[in-house]
């Protein structure tokens, strides 16, 4: 973003101009959030640098147009273009004070403190600050970021404002999509102000190394509309290899995750126990009964099992670690494969990163953060920044790394290292068995036609969007506490509907 800016400044755009233009669009955002009906009593956070003259900006019209406006500013040296809006602000009557407490009784409080770029933590008497405003009630405006929050990493620096809403100006900051600073952020709007394209493409490349899923991209990526003259076989094939005597419900929601994919055939290996349970469940798919352990678990498929006819293989939930044998098979097979759950879990006694490297099919991981620090203990010390460490993972396994989170992260080694971001999901996927439905659905979505090293990651990432939408869906119409797994399965099909 700072060198975007410095593009635009240099083509001859004025610093101060600019400044205006962002700062209005910051003010109609603010009368639209909290439209005004009487006058009210408006604190505003200033800081030093060019967040803090966005904010002034703000605090100018909301004065003109008659809100009482009160200026806290802890003492400190301010830029030249800020300085000035400062002085502005003062020759209105606005006050200006070094105590927050001068702020306890504000309807509505603007966060322009710090924004992107802090780096040191906050201590002092501006940490105390925060601290007494995050104790209150009244609704917080962030400009660009919450004060205290690192742009890239979502890290707090010491303290951070605790913000009701935050308008991130010109461009996404990682910050945004990293779980340790949602709590920060509250409800997030993007504030466009028409950066020129190829100030963006100059800085960020085209495409950009760092995507968001969202519902325009996830088109290009569903196997959607189907071609008028297909047949079953034609639309692919998936084995799911799940389920055992304690985790029967595994094998049949990773079947119904599959089932909405639209995958022409689906097969299912599991132990011989639970055959008849499947085919109740999943009538239209094929279901393998396998020799078991004395614990209940696949001990091996079939000879008669052909891999090579499967144009996807998904492996891992509901396994138990007893189980090694068939994952170990599976790690063989020539084309893409997905582990989760205890195929990951195994997999990590294997030693994952030579294990992987072995492999010459995609092979895509869906970890949540305990798998991951099982799977790649180097990596994992990047943490809580996910989007570095999921990065450091692919990089090294050469798998399409997905870890699961509020906001999940999807990092593929090759077509330059991509990395996909879901910018949207829901607590009310915080249930058990919602990771074995993304398996099915996932798997379903490898297996048709169409997948190519060059979208790999890109239909990986469709998936997770997909299964996060339907659990946004979901929630709406039954609350956060009504979406249980199988609950969740049935909506994955109205989201197609939405879109």
């Amino acid at each position: 973003m700072r060198e975007i800016e410095e593009r635009m400044f240099e083509a001859g755009m004025p610093v101060a101009a600019l400044m205006e233009k962002v700062a209005g669009l910051i003010y109609r955002r603010i009368q639209k959030l909290y439209p005004r009906s009487h006058q009210r009593r408006v604190g505003i956070l200033v800081g030093p640098g060019h967040n803090g003259g966005d904010a002034l900006v703000v605090a100018r019209e909301l004065h003109l147009q008659g809100d009482e406006v009160l200026i806290y500013r802890p003492l400190s040296q301010l830029k030249e273009l800020t300085s000035k809006h400062a002085q502005y602000a003062a020759s209105l009557g606005i006050p200006f004070y070094e105590q927050i407490e001068s702020l306890a009784d504000c309807d509505l409080i603007i966060d322009g403190l710090f924004g992107f770029g802090l780096t040191r933590s906050i201590s002092g008497d501006v940490a105390s600050a925060i601290e007494n405003l995050n104790q209150h009630s009244q609704p917080i405006v962030s400009i660009d970021l919450p004060s205290g929050i690192h742009t890239d990493t979502g890290e707090v620096l010491g303290t951070a404002i605790r913000a009701t809403q935050t308008l991130c100006l010109g461009l996404w900051k990682l910050a945004f999509l990293q779980d340790q600073a949602l709590a920060y952020i509250g409800k997030a709007q993007l504030v466009d102000f028409n950066i020129p394209l190829g100030d963006i493409w100059s800085v960020l490349g085209q495409p950009p190394a760092i995507m968001q899923m969202r519902a325009n991209a996830a088109r290009d990526y569903l196997p959607l509309p189907r071609v008028a003259v297909t047949h079953k076989y034609k639309e692919g094939h998936l084995l799911l290899i799940c389920g055992s005597k304690r985790y029967a419900g595994g094998a049949i929601l990773t079947g119904l995750g599959a089932r909405a994919s639209g995958v022409g055939m689906l097969s299912i290996a599991v132990p011989e126990s639970l055959k008849p349970l499947l085919v109740n469940h999943l009538p239209e798919a094929l279901i393998i009964a396998c020799q078991e352990t004395e614990t209940g678990a696949i001990a091996k498929l079939p000879d008669t099992v052909d891999w090579n006819s499967y144009n996807a293989i998904a492996c891992g939930p509901g396994l138990t670690r007893d189980a090694k044998l068939v994952v170990q098979e599976a790690l063989g097979v020539k084309c893409p494969l997905v582990l989760d759950a205890d195929g990951l879990n195994i997999l990590s006694e294997f030693r994952t990163i030579p294990t992987l490297l072995r492999r010459k099919e995609p092979t895509v991981l869906t970890p949540h953060v305990g798998e991951f620090k099982r799977l790649f203990p180097d990596s994992a010390q990047l943490l809580p920044d996910r989007i570095s460490a999921v990065r450091k993972a692919s990089h090294l396994s050469k798998a399409v790394v997905l870890l699961k989170g509020a906001r999940t992260a999807i990092a593929e080694a090759h077509s330059g290292g991509s990395l996909w971001l879901i910018p949207e999901s829901t607590p009310a996927l915080a249930r058990g068995g919602s990771g074995d439905v993304l398996t099915g659905l996932m798997g379903g979505l490898l297996a048709q036609p169409g997948l190519s090293e060059q979208t790999l990651s890109a239909t990986v990432a469709t998936a997770a969007w997909w299964h996060a939408q339907a659990g946004i869906l979901a929630a709406q119409e039954r609350t956060e506490l009504g979406v249980d797994a199988f609950t969740l399965s049935q909506y994955l099909i109205s989201v197609l509907l939405e879109i």
